[in-house]
């Protein structure tokens, strides 16, 4: 395939991802005072397993960890799932600046995802009486693949971090759509313009702050995980995904790797692919 043609296929891809319209929540909740600090919850409308209360999955939305990027590109997605049978929180946090150039904040994108996970269960219980909170799993998209498994590794954080929490330990599994899941190999490939290094505050501050971002050095986590990866991905390629269940291996842990053929990144969060449908099959799995 030639590099227009693939080109002209992502292109393709991102727009069908992105034609559908915004689903409402059937109710949002704040997990703490800024305005991001805040998760979308969509009830289960049908069957996602063998009975009992639907599990929960969280969800964290993609956009290189940058302002124009929210929850609401992801709401088809979300509401997909809901359709599924799964009763799902698709939480927002703090991102870059108001411009598309700066990726996420330090330490604040850290600061509210790890506080939305914390409030989650309390939250399920209210508003999603017929969701289980102890049957919990993550999953994102491209930079909320990344946080979903940094969510999963708190428990293995560097002593002293304030994000550092045993409540990881329950989860069921993560399932990260595309993820940027090895700092050093996707700021090598200059993955979404060099968001790896803007997220980590720069050259300066990169060795520094990557022992307490980078999921790639928060292993093993002893927790369920699987990468669903399109091979022709061209904005998180195949080598990030699997430099990260190399590491994980190298730590003595198994991390499955779903390879999709001629599918590229926004298949994985669009209602309308094929792709999508595998992605409800990995959290299935999980879940139950």
């Amino acid at each position: 395939m030639t590099d227009d043609v693939a080109a002209a296929r992502a292109a393709a891809e991102e727009k069908s991802a992105f034609s559908h319209a915004p689903v409402a929540p059937d109710a949002t909740a704040a997990y703490g005072d800024h305005p991001d600090q805040v998760i979308d919850f969509y009830a289960p409308r049908g069957q996602a397993g063998p009975g009992g209360p639907a599990p929960v999955v969280l969800v964290l939305h993609g956009g290189a960890w940058r302002a124009p990027y929210d929850r609401r590109h992801i709401s088809p997605f979300a509401a997909f799932l809901a359709r599924r049978g799964f009763a799902v929180a698709s939480a927002e946090y703090r991102r870059g600046g108001g411009d598309d150039s700066v990726a996420g904040r330090w330490p604040d994108t850290f600061d509210d995802v790890a506080a939305a996970l914390d409030a989650l269960p309390a939250l399920v219980r209210e508003l999603l009486p017929q969701a289980d909170p102890r049957r919990t799993v993550l999953t994102g998209h491209s930079a909320g693949g990344h946080l979903a498994l940094w969510s999963a590794s708190r428990h293995v954080l560097p002593a002293g971090s304030p994000w550092h929490s045993d409540s990881s330990a329950t989860l069921r599994g993560v399932v990260a759509l595309a993820p940027i899941a090895d700092f050093a190999v996707a700021d090598k490939l200059d993955v979404c313009g060099g968001a790896v290094g803007q997220l980590l505050g720069g050259d300066e501050h990169f060795a520094e702050r990557q022992p307490y971002a980078d999921p790639a050095l928060l292993l093993p986590t002893g927790i369920a995980t699987t990468l669903v990866q399109g091979r022709t991905d061209l904005e998180v390629p195949q080598a990030v995904a699997e430099s990260y269940a190399d590491a994980a291996a190298k730590a003595g842990e198994m991390v499955g790797v779903t390879l999709l053929e001629d599918v590229g990144h926004f298949p994985l969060i669009d209602p309308a692919a094929d792709a999508c449908a595998v992605v409800v099959e990995e959290l299935a799995q999980l879940a139950w």
